[in-house]
């Protein structure tokens, strides 16, 4: 309609008119703005990491080799998404842990972290390998089920060590069908402070990140475990995602072994 006819109608109808234009405006502006709330609505933790549930794991050990030296603690915690899409840590879970028969118990590496495995104290409250892991693990897997998420993944920092020695105590202790881990997929916050600060170490990736880093309560697990846990918290809530990031093809996922394992 032309303004010349709008002009010529009745000023009833043309009221009508105004009023249904009105009409039209507000419901096409309230479905944009419920579609844009929809598509800035956070998603699941489950959708984020393709249903792996990040868990950030510390050891500490008697020397380097995880095949011969003790594992002598271990921590883990898990990373939660609220409804408001931010990044924390969960609830830990973590041991003090009887070194395993006949393990090597290197001068060097207890110096560094300190660890005495002979303290009464400690004797009296670590657990045997088996019974810590599988504690640990039942502990993850109920956070996993509450999650929907299929298989709980490591992050640490530099996490192969730590996953080495967590896959060397699971096949000691017969331990494989307890273990909710992947077995060789792993997110490392070295390679991300990297990225995200130009820091490597622990200690001055936290610094840079603005969180407190106590260094005298460096090298126990729990607290390592915490400080590592807050930062890769700090990264994720503070670096958006890229352009077309969780991007899927039209084309059938198919799984592979790797995914299964």
């Amino acid at each position: 309609m032309t303004n010349q006819n709008i002009a010529t109608l009745p000023d009833e109808d043309l009221s009508n008119l105004k009023s249904a234009s009105l009409d039209a405006t507000l419901n096409t502006s309230s479905e944009d703005a419920a579609s844009a709330i929809d598509e800035q609505a956070p998603m699941a933790l489950k959708d984020r990491f393709r249903k792996f549930l990040p868990v950030v794991v510390d050891v500490e050990t008697a020397g380097f080799n995880a095949q011969t030296d003790a594992l002598l603690e271990i921590a883990c915690i898990p990373v939660l998404l609220n409804e408001q899409g931010v990044f924390y840590p969960g609830e830990a879970f973590n041991a003090h842990i009887e070194p395993f028969e006949g393990a090597n118990l290197e001068p060097s590496a207890l110096a560094f972290t300190g660890i005495d495995p002979k303290n009464p104290m400690r004797k009296a409250i670590a657990e045997d390998e088996k019974t810590a892991l599988r504690r640990i693990f039942k502990g993850l897997k109920d956070v996993r089920r509450d999650e929907e998420c299929r298989q709980c993944v490591l992050i640490g920092h530099n996490a192969h060590f730590d996953l080495a020695f967590l896959n060397a105590a699971v096949l000691r202790t017969n331990s494989k069908n307890h273990n909710p881990f992947h077995n060789f997929s792993v997110f490392d916050t070295v390679t991300l402070s990297a990225l995200a600060f130009g820091q490597t170490v622990l200690a001055r990736a936290c610094k840079a990140a603005g969180l407190e880093f106590d260094g005298k309560n460096a090298h126990s697990a729990l607290y390592d475990t915490q400080k590592t846990a807050e930062l890769f918290c700090h990264i994720l809530n503070n670096y958006p995602m890229l352009a077309n990031a969780l991007h899927n093809e039209d084309v059938k996922e198919e799984s592979t072994d790797s995914d299964s394992q």
